[in-house]
């Protein structure tokens, strides 16, 4: 059981509940599934000073119902410590998991039509702006009041400095923008299949308009690093992107090294 004090109303939410730490994943929230009740349950737990705010994915996540199957929300709140996004479970197996290495080229089908539904989203109206403007602005804002983790840069790119990569951002930023409604975080363990079909998503913190290769890039790196380079092409023809723009590819990665 949980040792956290919560809020009184929050506590009253997660009463009876068995409390079980996930471990997978890279985020600066805590989080938990909550069991033992007739549904479960998920809460993250976060910092009121770490650089991403949990009332941003609050806020996707109450725009997205009925758009997409994603987590409802059940509770938002802050005390003088800690934010608290508590929701619901979207049931299934992520698609990280190491039971889909038998049927890999099936899951590259269903991770490229799971991707093909959130590009679909209408951005008339989409409140959330992830042109590259506003994450050049929010990149250089990050590295100015050093809150980049330099020692968690992907491989290719381990010892070089923050001030460095956001010079490169700058510098190779693309001329034009495929703006669609993007996921912003289109990593394997935060797409969710129940019985080899694609169930749900989580993790929408990110989310907005942006770039398709947004979610392009950060799901090829995903596919490389959890089964292999060569189930890459799969995904993307199932994608209808015969062609890929590696160097479109290249800067969305680096743009991931500042969030």
């Amino acid at each position: 059981m949980q040792s956290i004090a919560l809020p009184e109303d929050l506590s009253k939410l997660t009463n009876g509940y068995n409390w079980q730490k996930i471990t997978f994943g890279l985020s600066q929230s805590q989080t938990y599934l909550l069991s033992g009740a007739s549904f479960n349950l998920y809460i993250k737990i976060q910092s009121r000073t770490a650089a991403e705010s949990l009332h941003l994915e609050k806020e996707r996540l109450v725009w997205l119902q009925g758009k997409l199957p994603v987590p409802e929300l059940v509770y938002f709140g802050q005390d003088d410590a800690n934010e608290y996004l508590l929701m619901t479970e979207i049931e299934g197996v992520n698609a990280s998991d190491k039971s889909y290495e038998s049927m890999l080229p099936q899951l590259m089908q269903q991770l490229a039509i799971g991707l093909r539904s959130v590009h679909e989203v209408p951005v008339d109206g989409c409140p959330f702006d992830q042109t590259l403007e506003s994450k050049i602005v929010e990149a250089t804002r990050r590295v100015e009041q050093q809150l980049i983790d330099e020692e968690d840069f992907d491989s290719q790119r381990q010892g070089r400095k923050a001030e460095d990569l956001a010079q490169e951002l700058i510098r190779l930023r693309p001329e034009t923008e495929d703006l669609v409604f993007t996921h912003g975080d289109y990593c394997l363990p935060n797409i969710i299949l129940k019985d080899g079909k694609v169930h749900g998503f989580i993790d929408w913190g990110r989310a907005g308009m942006a770039d398709r290769y947004q979610d392009i890039a950060l799901a090829i790196r995903s596919i490389r690093y959890n089964f292999g380079h060569e189930y890459v092409q799969t995904f993307l023809d199932a994608y209808g992107m015969r062609t890929v723009d590696e160097a479109k590819v290249h800067y969305y990665q680096l743009l991931d090294e500042f969030f």
